[in-house]
């Protein structure tokens, strides 16, 4: 049997465009020209090469000739390509080439699959998969499959520097900016003798007044950590993107060289959609060291003294993170909870095991009824969680009907106090999440907020949870009520200024203080030399209109009497100072400086929590340089594809 292959003087052309009614457009691989026609009618492709290209036509009337004679003995021929033959000489049974690299179909399939990988954080060796090929090519039997090496060393690499020159960019605009320096460590990745990574991402406000973040640098922690070279790096990152001196603040977590798993519920176990958590390792991360001290706590302690010394006054504590360790800290000290909560979490995984999604659906708000994700399952999570199943729990019984696995109502009652104690610390986590949004204005008055709510709140089961709570605060965030920046950042923000204030004078003074720390005197305007009407001609014109009063320059406590009368309006921040900048000049320059810092967890944090599972060495080795590329690569991706 002939094969069905045969020649086609498209192998001469590339395809851009293909139309209705087969109408393509085709570009010449030796001069580029293009030319339009359709499938069926291909004698403008002849007729082109004829006329520009002799050597190319005789070649191809060669190739027919061959053919026909080949038809015409019967002699079988076929055209198997060897593994590294030239990407445009295969071609598919209806005479369409494959894709040359430079085809732009063959360029959006391939930029596709990059975004896949770095979105997913997918291993590149997953190119080479035979049922990902097989998938291409059902897909589009046209499309060419890069290599893996491709895409690993020359794909990537090119976005990578395509956001460095973009971030870069928009940081040249930036009067001032903020970093979060995020220091991560794990077993489960160990990667040429290293422990883990650092992110350093810059949090800038943009001339329009839109916070923006970007990770400038994901760079592996030796296994020994060496806190001079960390502090080094940093300073090549600072330069190489041009924020020498213009960084306000660093923002670091509380204990920098603990392991960066997310706190959860003890006991609260739960699984959903085919996960299950790593209990002995989030068992082992939070566990308590005891009272002594170990010589990897005494490193620590050193390394994060060495770093307060040289980041000095610029180091701040991440907030989320320090109000997270308040939580931990308050339900250890209720450790019979456990016993509740694990109950609790056996009644879950058997509802989401047994019940019909339909019934579900009756119960847990959508997209949590099916237990919340393997990336999203921290503390607060699994509360939301453990509020809606309290919330029909009588129904949920009813369905199951399995009696020992029901709560009891001692049971029941202590995780309802549970949840009422835990609340506000949930809204006020929630609330200074993302980092869309200015997020620091919101942690002093969440700090009141909490304090009035554990003075006030009354338990009976959970009276030692209420206690470790309040000392857990004070001992971690009763700083922030006295802290000049937050004091400025707080009041700054047009839905507070000092309404929180029990001593308006003296936080007023504070606020003066922090502001002529980081205000310029505004320097008068510069008299235009162009050509203007002189006053006496504008005045006899327009003497009837009565005389604008010449405008003056109000001084730093005018401006702060000023924004104080007004009252405290739910408008935007940002929005707000974009629309007062004018009014008030001097204190909108502190805002945008002040605003700069996250109260939050950084997009690279968030990542960090899931690469340990899903690029584990023994699942599918990547090489280091690649992980911190697709790291890098996926906390900018807005940057690339909004």
């Amino acid at each position: 049997m002939a094969s069905n292959s045969r020649v086609s003087i498209l192998d001469y052309f590339n395809i851009v465009f293909e139309g209705e009614n087969g109408k393509i457009e085709s570009n010449c691989k030796a001069c580029g020209t293009r030319i339009q026609a359709k499938r069926t009618v291909t004698s403008n492709f002849v007729t082109h090469l004829k006329r520009k290209h002799q050597e190319m036509y005789d070649e191809f009337l060669r190739k027919k000739d061959v053919k026909r004679e080949a038809y015409a003995s019967g002699t079988v021929h076929t055209y198997a390509p060897m593994r590294d033959a030239s990407r445009t000489a295969t071609q598919s049974g209806s005479g369409t080439g494959k894709f040359d690299r430079s085809d732009p179909r063959q360029s959006l399939i391939s930029e596709t699959i990059a975004k896949m990988i770095i979105r997913d954080l997918q291993p590149v060796q997953i190119v080479e998969n035979e049922g990902f090929r097989e998938l291409l090519q059902l897909l589009e039997p046209r499309y060419v499959p890069e290599p893996s090496h491709y895409i690993q060393q020359q794909l990537l690499p090119a976005y990578a520097y395509q956001v460095q020159v973009a971030t870069k960019l928009a940081l040249s605009g930036a009067e001032s900016c903020s970093v979060t320096l995020d220091l991560w460590r794990s077993n489960a990745v160990s990667l040429n003798g290293g422990s883990g990574y650092m992110g350093v991402t810059c949090h800038f406000i943009t001339t329009d007044w839109q916070i923006k973040s970007a990770l400038l640098a994901c760079l592996p922690l030796p296994s020994q950590f060496d806190t001079q070279r960390m502090l080094n790096d940093f300073d090549e990152i600072s330069h190489a993107n041009g924020i020498s001196g213009r960084v306000f603040r660093i923002v670091l977590d509380p204990s920098s060289y603990e392991s960066r798993s997310a706190f959860r519920l003890p006991g609260f176990y739960l699984h959903g959609n085919g996960d299950v958590d790593d209990e002995e390792e989030e068992d082992s991360s939070d566990e308590e060291t005891g009272p002594g001290v170990g010589k990897e706590d005494v490193g620590g302690a050193e390394e994060d003294n060495s770093v307060n010394q040289f980041l000095a006054r610029c180091r701040i504590d991440c907030f989320a993170r320090s109000l997270g360790q308040c939580v931990r800290e308050g339900i250890r000290s209720s450790p019979h909870l456990s016993i509740t909560l694990t109950k609790a979490a056996c009644f879950y995984n058997y509802i989401i095991a047994t019940v019909t999604a339909e019934k579900l659906a009756q119960v847990f708000s959508p997209g949590n009824g099916q237990g919340p994700s393997a990336s999203d399952r921290h503390w607060n999570t699994q509360l939301k969680t453990m509020r809606q199943m309290l919330e029909s729990v009588d129904f949920l019984e009813d369905i199951v009907d399995r009696n020992d696995l029901a709560l009891n109502s001692v049971e029941k009652a202590m995780l309802r106090e549970l949840v009422e104690v835990l609340e506000p610390f949930e809204e006020a986590t929630d609330m200074v999440k993302g980092d869309k949004h200015v997020s620091i204005s919101l942690a002093l008055p969440s700090v009141l907020g909490l304090r009035k709510h554990l003075a006030e709140i009354i338990t009976h089961q959970c009276t030692g949870i209420v206690t470790g709570l309040s000392q857990a605060l004070d001992r971690r965030l009763a700083g922030i009520l006295e802290d000049p920046l937050y004091v400025t950042a707080t009041t700054l923000d047009p839905q507070f200024k000092l309404s929180w204030s029990s001593d308006r004078d003296w936080h007023k003074q504070v606020l003066l203080e922090e502001v002529g720390k980081h205000t310029q005197a505004a320097s008068p305007p510069e008299q235009s030399l162009d050509t203007q009407p002189s006053p006496s001609k504008r005045s006899r014109l327009f003497s009837f209109i009565k005389q604008r009063p010449t405008t003056q320059a109000k001084s730093m406590e005018q401006e702060l009497s000023a924004y104080l009368l007004e009252e405290p309006t739910d408008e935007d921040p940002l929005q707000y100072w974009k629309r007062k900048s004018i009014d008030f000049p001097l204190l909108s320059q502190v805002a945008k400086k002040v605003f700069t810092v996250p109260a939050t967890a950084t997009t690279v944090e968030r990542i960090f929590s899931v690469v340990g599972k899903t690029l584990r060495p023994e699942r599918c080795r990547p090489l280091p340089k690649n992980l911190e590329t697709l790291i890098y690569l996926k906390a900018n991706y807005s940057i690339l594809w909004s």
